[in-house]
């Protein structure tokens, strides 16, 4: 699955940044989503299409027999496949290769402009009494929360809108990736199945991506989360089960409580780069005896903890240590650009509490 959704993860986007493998993978990876910039996929060659040999009709029909012995009830899948045809523009999606690949800076300055800081602080004051009550039971801040919110769908506003069952069953009968879209067709079925969402409401990206969390069906059924007590997990509408999801979701994979990301950092001018990646983990102790510094060239922090240091950029550029935390956020998304930008996101929202 991580093979997997590193090439999801890959073909959803207009432009990409450069990916970091986390240092293990995420149970069932959050991907594909209808707004974030992903990760690069130079490294993941692009399979060839394979026609299929029969038609979609009968492919459907095939899948329905072994949807129904997964135990889907027919009303379910009668709704689900009733005039269901292959969407052309999502195989043109899934074929389409960036353009270009973003400098960290560009990508910064697209992912967090200004005007992403300034909404991420009116959402954090508008859903604080919401976003506390959600932290205080995962042990994620609402900042992160609200950080990552904003960086997969712009807070809501870009979650995708073509009909999921319809882009997986798609992709599924295409062929190319057909073992990863039929299971994601087969748990979005098993959504449908346990009355969250009616067929017609089911919508996200090309890829299946759903929702404001922008979860894969798979993940949604193992971390979406009913947070308003309606009966349905409805991240698409619901801002509590919006958060609550996302908050469940990095609390599961292991999120720290009490700790941050990283912090940005600077180095010596003849910097090793043997000690540079998330395959280095050293105390802060070690990191200030090999000449690192905060931003402000003040001493490291005297905590007992470990980090990386990474460098988006390449040698010259940015340095940022990072926590544990960063490697929970690459879990979401395996780019380090991407951690990057949520703790920065997350950070200039902290910062206009003060």
């Amino acid at each position: 699955m991580l093979a997997a959704s590193s090439v999801l993860l890959a073909a959803c986007m207009h432009v990409s940044a450069p990916v970091t493998p986390p240092s293990s993978p995420p149970p069932t990876p959050v991907v594909a989503s209808a707004n974030s910039v992903a990760a690069e996929p130079v490294t993941i060659p692009t399979p060839t299409p394979m026609p299929n040999a029969i038609s979609f009709e009968a492919w459907l029909a095939e899948f329905r027999t072994e949807a129904l012995a997964a135990g889907i009830r027919a009303a379910t899948l009668n709704a689900a496949f009733d005039g269901l045809k292959p969407i052309p523009r999502v195989l043109e999606l899934d074929r389409q290769q960036p353009e270009s690949v973003l400098s960290f800076e560009d990508y910064l300055a697209r992912v967090v402009p200004e005007r992403r800081i300034t909404m991420g602080r009116e959402k954090l004051a508008q859903h604080r009494a919401l976003l506390e009550k959600v932290s205080a039971q995962y042990n994620v801040p609402a900042r992160f929360i609200v950080a990552l919110w904003g960086i997969e769908t712009d807070y809501g506003r870009l979650g995708g809108n073509f009909s999921v069952i319809a882009a997986l069953a798609t992709l599924a009968y295409e062929g190319r990736r057909a073992t990863l879209f039929r299971t994601q067709l087969l748990e979005a079925l098993r959504i449908l199945d346990s009355g969250d969402v009616a067929p017609n409401d089911l919508r996200g990206s090309w890829a299946g991506a759903m929702g404001q969390t922008q979860f894969m069906p798979s993940t949604f059924r193992n971390y979406a989360v009913d947070f308003n007590g309606d009966g349905k997990r409805d991240p698409w509408n619901q801002p509590a089960d919006v958060f609550a999801s996302a908050a469940n979701y990095l609390s599961k994979i292991g999120w720290v409580k009490g700790e941050t990301w990283g912090r940005e950092v600077r180095v010596p001018d003849n910097f090793e780069r043997q000690w540079i990646g998330l395959d280095q983990r050293k105390t802060l102790a070690e990191w200030q005896a090999l000449g690192v510094r905060r931003k402000d060239g003040a001493d490291l922090a005297a905590f007992e903890m470990s980090a990386s240091l990474v460098q988006p950029s390449g040698p010259g550029g940015r340095a940022f240590l990072v926590y544990d935390n960063f490697r929970v956020l690459m879990e979401w998304n395996r780019s380090t650009y991407f951690g990057v930008a949520v703790g920065q996101l997350a950070d200039a929202l902290a910062d206009g509490e003060n």
